[in-house]
């Protein structure tokens, strides 16, 4: 007699939902904070490129930060690493606040404070990301990430035009709603945690697969010594001693804990090692550069031209709205087409936006342009990180999540400074087509990789990242 097994109710999930919730707000202040630091820059210091310089120091703190969060996340228990850096981000939050109705504001004091915040992102928001494997079961893993890319269109909606009206008032406002937004997702944070404690959960990721006994999610750099041989604990079948209870008499294991730094190495070594991710990895490096580097381009060529931060949060907010209905078709699309061919087709819209907006100039034109071409980045979105949680061992997905992050965005700190310096120098028209042809040649790579083409639909995504372990 075969047993059918139900199908996982996302929305029934507490901890997803908690969860969510708490991430949803941190990114709520990480788009404010995102869209006024650009303003504020070109607002006081009325130069493209000293804002291109305070944006691209950001970009790199948080690269540079993450690749530490990705060790923190698969080292420490996740949700509490949430915590923490939700109650930084109120603090720093408070410091903008201060800084703001000081009058105090300046080049140097915008690219400090950017710089920390990025840093508490790429310290803290790893753990966020990895933490969903634990709260999501596989099979959900598709739509949690679609409604993830929901979640994300609807802040890009509300964020650019909440900005923009916060910043009318005055920058320390937008201080005052990001404080507001770090301490929900910090009540939240602690709320998940009180709950997996309540539910016999020490911690998620790493420490509670160690508390579930599971050999199979054992924290990278446990191993087990029996007699003189050393051997990774799922090789023997052993269940893994509880993090309460070391090795002895009853236990004849002793742990032995890695280096950082080879922990580092393991996870890019996996991910650079895994032919159904690398490619995919160099592919979406160009595509952020080329495609963030325009919108920054056109974000900075209309506030020089006079247009108020309200318009240009309406062009954010277009973005958003396409988006968020790209994300309600995407939990459609991603278990029907291909994650290869979801790809494909979306990098070319996105391309093909980029191109026709290097030839207008009209800012109502532009906004209809450029919201068509990102319809289907949800869609993209959400088969490519939700193929890539599938793939990624729980106890390698931190480290794997940062190795991620920096080789598909480590070219992005250059974006503001395309902009800034394209248009001081080359002026609006060279820099969008430069951009252009990075998108152009992002879209040609990805047609010509195999590995990416072969990438299945949802229900074969396990099977799918079996062959290559």
């Amino acid at each position: 007699m075969t047993t059918v097994t139900a199908p996982h109710r996302l929305w029934q999930n507490t901890r997803y939902l908690t969860w969510l919730l708490s991430d949803t707000s941190k990114g709520l202040a990480a788009s404010l904070f995102g869209f006024a630091v650009p303003l504020l820059a070109l607002i006081i210091t009325n130069d493209p490129a000293q804002a291109g310089i305070i944006g691209g120091a950001g970009m790199v703190a948080r690269l540079l930060t993450t690749l530490a969060g990705g060790i923190l996340a698969d080292r420490h228990r996740r949700i509490l690493l949430m915590l923490i850096g939700s109650l930084l981000g109120v603090l720093l939050s408070a410091a903008f606040l201060l800084l703001a109705l000081a009058d105090a504001l300046t080049f140097s004091t915008l690219l400090v404070i950017d710089v920390l915040l990025a840093a508490r992102s790429g310290l803290f928001d790893v753990a966020g990301e990895s933490a969903i494997k634990e709260i999501v079961p596989d099979e959900a893993m598709g739509r949690a990430q679609a409604a993830n890319q929901g979640r994300d269109a609807a802040l890009q909606l509300v964020g650019g035009p909440l900005g923009g009206l916060l910043l009318g008032v005055g920058g320390w406002l937008v201080g005052a709603v990001m404080a507001v937004c770090h301490l929900v997702a910090a009540l939240t944070a602690w709320m998940l945690r009180r709950g997996a404690r309540r539910d016999g959960i020490v911690g998620t990721g790493a420490d509670a697969d160690w508390e579930r006994g599971n050999p199979d999610e054992v924290r990278a750099g446990r191993r087990v010594e029996v007699g003189h041989a050393d051997a990774d604990t799922d090789a023997l079948g052993l269940p893994a001693p509880s993090a309460g209870h070391p090795a002895s008499a009853s236990h004849p294991a002793s742990v032995v804990k890695t280096s950082a730094w080879a922990e580092f190495r393991e996870g890019f070594s996996w991910l650079l090692s895994r032919p159904d991710l690398r490619g995919v990895l160099f592919i979406t490096t160009i595509i952020n550069l080329g495609f963030n580097a325009a919108i920054t381009t056109v974000i900075y060529s209309l506030q020089q031209s006079g247009y108020s931060a309200v318009f240009i949060g309406t062009l954010s907010a277009a973005l958003g709205g396409t988006m968020l209905l790209g994300a309600i078709v995407a939990p459609m699309l991603v278990p029907r087409i291909s994650a290869g061919t979801l790809t494909i087709v979306s990098l070319a819209c996105a391309t093909a936006g980029i191109v026709a907006i290097s030839m207008i100039t009209e800012p109502w034109l532009i906004v209809g342009v450029l919201a068509a071409s990102v319809f289907l980045l949800p869609a993209l979105n959400a088969a490519l990180m939700g193929y890539f949680m599938v793939a990624t061992p729980s106890r390698l997905l931190g480290r794997a999540n940062s190795a991620a992050a920096v080789l598909g965005m480590g070219a992005m700190p250059l974006a503001p400074l395309i902009a800034g310096f394209g248009l001081a120098s080359a002026g609006r028209e060279w820099t969008v087509i430069a951009c252009a042809v990075l998108c152009l040649v992002a879209v040609a790579l990805a047609v010509g990789n195999r590995a990416l083409r072969a990438l299945p639909t949802e229900s074969g995504w396990t099977a799918h990242a079996k062959q290559f372990e």
